[in-house]
C-alpha cells in the first residue's frame, strides 16, 4: 500500500485499518468454521451422522472464504477439487464395503471431506486425515487403557476427528507454509 499522497499519521491509520479488517475477517470466518465443526462433532457423537446441511454450510463458508481471499476463479478450482476429493473417498468407501461388508467411512464423512477440501485444498487433505487418524487412535487407545474392550467391530464416530483435522490443518498450512 502506498501512502505517498497522505501524511504519515493518515498512512499509519490506513494500514492499521486494513490489518484490522483482515484480522477481523480471519477471526470471523475461522470462528464460524469452529462453530460448524463443533456442531459436526456433537451431532456425530450423539447420533452417528453428519447432517448434509452442516456439510453444505462448511462448503459454502469455505467457498465464500476462497472468493474473498483468492477470487472467483480460485473458487471454481476449489469446487473442482472438492468434487474430486468427494469422488475419491466415495470410491474408497464403496471398495472398503465391498471387501469387508462393513462401512468403514460413512457418507457424511465423505461429504465432510469434500467440503473440507475447499478449506484446505487437495494438498491439505492428507494432513487433515493424519491429524484425524492420530486423534482417533489416541482416543481408542485411551478407551482401551480405561478398560473399554476395543474390538475390530467397535465403532467410533470419525466426524469429531475430521472436524479437529479441519480446524488444525489451515493453521498448520498458514504457520508452517505448507501450501
Amino acid at each position: 500500500m502506498s501512502c505517498c499522497n497522505t501524511t504519515p499519521r493518515t498512512c499509519h491509520l490506513s494500514v492499521a485499518m486494513q490489518i484490522d479488517r483482515e484480522a477481523l475477517y480471519l477471526i470471523g470466518s475461522y470462528g464460524a468454521l469452529c462453530i460448524l465443526c463443533c456442531a459436526v462433532a456433537l451431532i456425530d457423537l450423539r447420533h452417528g451422522i453428519i447432517p448434509n446441511w452442516l456439510n453444505l454450510a462448511i462448503a459454502a463458508l469455505g467457498l465464500a472464504n476462497v472468493v474473498v481471499t483468492e477470487g472467483t476463479m480460485a473458487a471454481f478450482t476449489a469446487m473442482g477439487i472438492a468434487v474430486l476429493i468427494g469422488i475419491l473417498f466415495l470410491l474408497l468407501q464403496r471398495v472398503y464395503f465391498a471387501l469387508r461388508q462393513v462401512d468403514g467411512l460413512g457418507l457424511g464423512d465423505v461429504k465432510f471431506l469434500a467440503a473440507a477440501a475447499i478449506w484446505v485444498g487437495a494438498t491439505g487433505v492428507p494432513t487433515l486425515l493424519l491429524i484425524a487418524a492420530i486423534a482417533a487412535l489416541g482416543v481408542a487407545g485411551g478407551l482401551q487403557l480405561a478398560g473399554h474392550e476395543m474390538k475390530r467391530q467397535t465403532s467410533i464416530p470419525f466426524g469429531p476427528f475430521l472436524a479437529l483435522g479441519l480446524l488444525v490443518t489451515p493453521a498448520l498450512q498458514s504457520w508452517l507454509a505448507l501450501n
